[in-house]
């Protein structure tokens, strides 16, 4: 079967650097960090971690209220992030009904927040005579998706990757194949996540969290940093819009950029470790897949969440793929982890960055360690000229991912 190219038209973001795409943008020029102490998380018993980075307060009420109360908090940032997304692709309501249009949107878990809910309704005399009808549809894993669907009134492709920390890029990859295969012609791709004590307790409990900065939110995380400690877990959400190409010129629409090439796979080796042969397959496979060299690439957006294991794994991977000269960042000393919305939200932030221009450092990065140190890595803004670039997600329980793009298509092909 021939593959279509899969354009991007489209992007909107919910992030703890505020709500839209100008917000982060602006945000990781100025080097700002959305770190803060979060007395929910200092009120959790044996928890040692108390900073992360929250989405400021957003409103919902733009959102029919029919259609809220099904919703969960990460749910409402999907649809935001998603309604700004098809605003910017220039596409109305009557353009994205039918069943031509699909929507890939995953979460790490069904809500936390509302887990919790049902569970001390359980632990209060074993009753759930106070829930409500809707609850269900706020817990269950595919509730951004369905939700979204609903809402945009989509009767196309419904898909719920859960993938950990991995889902927002494995979403868009896995909306970008349905389109380049033409079961669907435009597809709605993200991840979304809402940040709760028990997500933070799970790093804490591996010794994964960042915890000697409790004082100095600014100061973590530090990825590549020899002073590094951890993840500081964060929420949010990244939509983007997929078209194929000849589908996005048809009706002229402007177009921000190409997904080239995409991989995931599976480390077998450790659940909880990263392991770097697969991260190596993982991108070697995705510019396979582009037809591309890693001598064409010229910006890696690393994972690197400020781990000790994690990011030396991975520099270790971008050394072998693309030797020490390629430049390298990570945008989790500006945004914390969003965990599910990673992936999205980093994207989106690359295709930011060919835009403009302009290659965003790595925040909180003042002393490389020696094995991280060997790569390029970027510490201050660098103008330059970027057409291709590849964005990494590699997540807990084995699960890698990565994708190459690049700029405005050329008119061939």
């Amino acid at each position: 079967m021939p593959q279509r190219r899969v354009v991007i038209t489209g992007a909107g973001a919910v992030s703890p650097l505020g709500c839209g795409v100008p917000m982060v943008w602006k945000g990781l020029v100025e080097g700002r960090t959305s770190v803060r102490h979060c007395p929910s998380l200092a009120e959790v018993k044996g928890l040692r971690t108390t900073v992360a980075a929250c989405v400021p307060e957003v409103d919902a009420g733009t959102i029919d209220r029919k259609k809220r109360r099904y919703m969960s908090k990460m749910s409402i940032y999907a649809t935001i992030a998603a309604r700004e997304a098809l605003q910017m692709a220039g596409l109305g309501a009557d353009q994205v009904r039918g069943t031509r249009t699909g929507v890939c949107v995953g979460s790490t878990t069904g809500s936390t927040v509302e887990t919790e809910k049902f569970f001390v309704e359980m632990q209060n005399g074993r009753s759930i005579e106070n829930l409500k009808s809707t609850h269900f549809f706020k817990i269950m894993n595919s509730s951004c998706a369905a939700n979204l669907a609903q809402v945009l009134g989509i009767s196309g492709r419904q898909v719920a990757p859960s993938a950990a920390c991995a889902t927002g890029t494995i979403a868009v990859g896995l909306g970008a194949e349905s389109v380049a295969c033409g079961k669907q012609d435009v597809m709605i791709c993200g991840g979304a996540d809402e940040l709760h004590p028990l997500t933070v307790g799970v790093f804490d409990t591996l010794e994964a969290s960042s915890r000697a900065y409790n004082d100095r939110p600014d100061m973590t995380p530090r990825p590549f940093d020899r002073k590094r400690d951890g993840i500081v877990c964060g929420e949010g959400a990244g939509m983007v819009v997929l078209e194929a190409l000849e589908h996005a010129r048809a009706r002229e629409a402007e177009i921000i950029g190409e997904v080239r090439g995409f991989s995931m796979n599976s480390s077998p080796d450790d659940i909880a470790n990263p392991g770097v042969d697969s991260m190596v397959d993982c991108m070697a496979s995705a510019l396979d897949e582009s037809g591309l060299s890693g001598e064409q690439v010229g910006y890696v957006n690393a994972h690197a969440t400020g781990t000790i294991q994690g990011d030396e794994a991975e520099c270790r991977a971008l050394e072998h793929v693309f030797g020490r000269g390629t430049p390298v960042s990570s945008l989790k000393g500006h945004m914390g982890h969003a965990m599910a919305a990673c992936g999205a939200l980093e994207l989106i932030a690359t295709l930011l960055m060919m835009r403009k221009g302009l290659l965003v450092p790595t925040r909180n990065l003042q002393e490389p360690d020696d094995i991280c140190g060997r790569l390029n890595l970027l510490t201050t803004l660098e103008h330059r000229h970027l057409e291709v670039a590849i964005v990494n997600s590699f997540a807990l329980g084995g699960i890698n991912s990565a994708m190459v793009i690049s700029g405005r298509p050329t008119n061939d092909g």
